[in-house]
Order: C-alpha cells, then structure tokens, then sequence
C-alpha cells in the first residue's frame, strides 16, 4: 500500500520532521493540531473556546486538502493541559459533529507543544 503525504496550506506547518497528515489507502491520518493560526502563524490566544475553535479549524483544513470533511471522521484523540476545561471543549468538539460523532479519547497531559492547552488528531476514512 501507497502513501501519499497530504499538505494544506490553510492549516499551519508543522513545526517538527512530521507530516499535516498521511493517506494510505482510504484511511487519512491527521497530526495533532493546535491553535496556531495560519496567516499570522501565531498561537490564538485568548478563552479555551477561541483556541479549540482554531484547532477545529485547522483540523478541517487539512480534512479537506484531502476531499474529506468531519463526515469522514472514524477516531479522534484529544490532549488537554487540564481535565477540567473537559466541558468547555468538550462543547465546542460537538459542534463540529452533529450526528454519528467518532470514537475518541480525551487525556490529560503534563505538557503540549508551545504550552497550549489542547491538541487534537483525527483519523477519516472515505
């Protein structure tokens, strides 16, 4: 099986030896993002659901640089900084997922890169 390195270039570049995300076969592997923003190539700062909206951003950016949208979305593993700002992006994730939401994990972590305080990836399928 083949892969093929998919690249948007609305969504940041990645700020280590990784790609935005792979495609092998139907499967997409999205990288976690977080919530710098593309055109300043800062981090969104402000409230938690300022910064979780830039990621859900990100995240579809590179969803359809491979013709995929969040319909395509099987699994998604979400870091947090801190359990209890679960609710708040817990709420703004749903948005992005209004009917059949995929499997998904959310963890606590003792750091995320440039601090922020959430990270998500994603797999989609076609």
């Amino acid at each position: 099986m083949s892969k093929t390195v998919i690249y948007s270039d609305q969504a940041p570049e990645p700020i280590g030896p990784y790609s935005q995300a792979i495609q092998a076969g139907n499967m997409l592997f999205v990288s976690g993002q977080i919530a710098i923003d593309r055109n300043s190539g800062n981090l969104v700062s402000g409230s938690l659901a300022d910064e979780t909206r830039q990621v859900m951003k990100n995240l579809r950016a590179v969803l359809s640089a491979a013709n995929m949208d969040f319909t395509n979305v099987v699994k998604c593993s979400i870091f947090l900084k801190d359990m209890n700002s679960f609710a708040e992006v817990n709420a703004i994730y749903g948005e992005y997922f209004n009917a059949n939401p995929p499997a998904r994990e959310t963890v606590e972590v003792s750091r995320l890169p440039k601090d922020v305080r959430v990270e998500i990836s994603c797999i989609a399928v076609k």
